[in-house]
């Protein structure tokens, strides 16, 4: 685990600077250049793999990203993936061009292949595919479509999380997600995690409704807002587990907890998903689940590279498995 002082060395600020934008103190008055240097170091210092030397320049990719480059900070999962991408890239000699959400650059005829990450409707799939078929996915399965697929597999994941929490003896589990649109506006994203934790506590015997609360987005502040609803309409009732989908909302929802007087995890026992660089940084330190989004990047890549190479037309999807992290919001005393 990368230290404060080494962040800050690398990205060049201070470290009381690093430990306030990685615990989103929204008081710290910096740049959004500054919140993505310090996001991307800290994410990049936390990558296992060597460095591998690089190869002579081979030609170009889009990364097409379907958050803008502002949302891309209040949610780690899609940078860190991008952060992937960017670095096999480079060792194999491919110049990056970054199509954000809210970027003005287009397709050109240079760029050979696309690395698509997040999710993408119907009609904006189309639209990419008709560029090209060198296309992988990241984050949404498009075998349907006969194009490339890398993605979590999140009923393991939900699977492991349900688990956990029952063997540490809480009947009252509460799920916090967000609500997404395409970029397009075409349609509501319903989450897989949701999906699976209903189902799986409803087999269970544990199933209630009114632990199922869904934030506006994504970003800690929902997080804060969402768990502040929870707490005023549950009360006592509060569920004594929260699963939440992703560490943001997890870091927002630990928050108003302690705001509150509500103990965690003596009292709510809190568990992320993705296990950004910043879950190690909070107190108390983040359980969530593990999303290997470096490799994910890394296997986008190589499965592009493969498509190109060998014109093959049968789409492949590349599933990963997840790990159970256990940090002290999950343990109690």
């Amino acid at each position: 685990m990368a230290t404060i002082k080494e962040i800050a060395e690398k990205a060049g600020v201070s470290s009381a600077t690093v430990s306030r934008v990685l615990n989103y103190d929204e008081t710290l008055s910096v740049s959004e250049e500054t919140k993505k240097r310090i996001f991307e170091t800290a994410e990049k210092l936390n990558y296992s793999k060597f460095q591998k030397n690089k190869k002579a320049k081979q030609g170009k990719i889009a990364i097409v990203q379907w958050y803008t480059e502002k949302e891309e900070l209040n949610d780690l999962y899609y940078l860190s993936i991008r952060l992937g991408v960017e670095k096999k890239a480079e060792e194999e000699g491919y110049e990056i061009v970054r199509l954000f959400q809210d970027s003005k650059a287009k397709l050109t005829a240079e760029i050979e292949g696309i690395i698509a990450i997040g999710k993408f409707s119907e009609r904006e799939v189309a639209k990419l595919s008709e560029w090209t078929k060198n296309i992988c996915f990241v984050d949404s399965n498009q075998l349907a479509h006969k194009l490339d697929s890398v993605e979590v597999n999140f009923e393991q994941a939900v699977t492991e999380v349900i688990n956990y929490f029952i063997q540490q003896q809480h009947e009252k589990i509460g799920f916090i997600g967000g609500q997404e649109s395409y970029a397009d506006h075409s349609a509501k994203i319903t989450d897989k995690r949701q999906i699976i934790f209903e189902q799986l506590l409803k087999e269970k015997g544990l199933y209630h409704e009114e632990y199922i609360f869904l934030a506006d987005s994504y970003h800690v502040s929902s997080g804060e807002k969402i768990m502040q609803e929870a707490i005023d309409q549950l009360k006592e009732n509060l569920p004594t587990a929260f699963f939440v989908a992703n560490d943001a909302l997890a870091i927002g929802s630990l928050r108003t907890l302690q705001g509150n007087g509500i103990s965690v995890p003596n009292d709510v026992c809190i568990m992320g998903f993705n296990d950004a660089s910043v879950a190690k940084y909070v107190f108390p330190a983040l359980s969530t689940v593990r999303v290997e989004t470096e490799l994910m990047g890394e296997t986008a890549f190589e499965l592009l590279m493969d498509r190109m190479a060998t014109e093959r037309t049968v789409a492949k999807k590349v599933t990963l498995s997840t790990d159970l992290i256990i940090r002290e919001s999950t343990i109690r005393q």
